[in-house]
């Protein structure tokens, strides 16, 4: 599968979807909007509104507090991964006061990517925890942003208490090729669920 997403060459007896939808998510300020708009092959759509005076006390920008702007709705980007499979990106807003939104944006949803950022890592915790009770398979991946404290995956996969078969990988929202490996380990981790479930049927 790696390969085929890599190289954009349907194997002999794929039998893969023409679309997909993969949600993006994680705390305020942790990158998403990047990363939808890093991989997009369209121009992708942002809701995204000026941070305001109202918003003191209720937004914690501790650690983004140079941060201007914030998702209010989504973001949605698309990347076509070869001639039988598209990726519909799907990013949420990060502040809780918006969270009503994230069951309608999850319908349909393969899979989620989890962006963390490790000056404010507690922030990832209702994104993970969201996606455990939905039981939507999903990764996550640290965005290593200049300046920041780079600590080991299995540190970051410790100190959010995930279980071992979640893969949690470092990745640059800015750089293409980081966030295409992301979305590669994403639908990677789906199918390898898949089979490990069809082999106990």
């Amino acid at each position: 599968m790696s390969e085929v997403l890599q190289n954009g060459a349907a194997a002999p007896g794929d039998d893969l979807p023409e679309a997909a939808k993969i949600l993006v998510a994680g705390g305020f300020g942790a990158g998403k909007t990047t990363l939808v708009s890093t991989i997009s092959e369209i121009t992708p759509f942002h809701t995204e509104e000026t941070l305001t005076q109202s918003g003191v006390g209720v937004d914690d920008l501790s650690g983004v507090e140079r941060k201007e702007v914030t998702t209010v709705a989504m973001d949605f980007g698309r990347i076509t991964v070869h001639d039988r499979l598209a990726l519909f990106l799907f990013g949420t807003p990060g502040q809780d006061r918006f969270w009503f939104m994230w069951d309608e944006l999850a319908a349909g949803a393969l899979c989620a990517v989890v962006l963390a950022d490790t000056r404010r890592l507690a922030a990832s915790f209702p994104a993970v925890d969201y996606f455990e009770r939905r039981g939507l398979p999903f990764v996550v991946a640290v965005n290593c942003f200049d300046g920041a404290r780079a600590y080991p995956p299995e540190t970051v996969r410790r100190a959010l208490t995930l279980g071992a078969d979640v893969p949690v990988l470092l990745c640059d929202a800015r750089q293409r090729g980081s966030v295409k490996e992301v979305l590669v380990r994403a639908v990677e981790h789906v199918l390898r669920r898949e089979t490990r479930h069809a082999a106990l049927i």
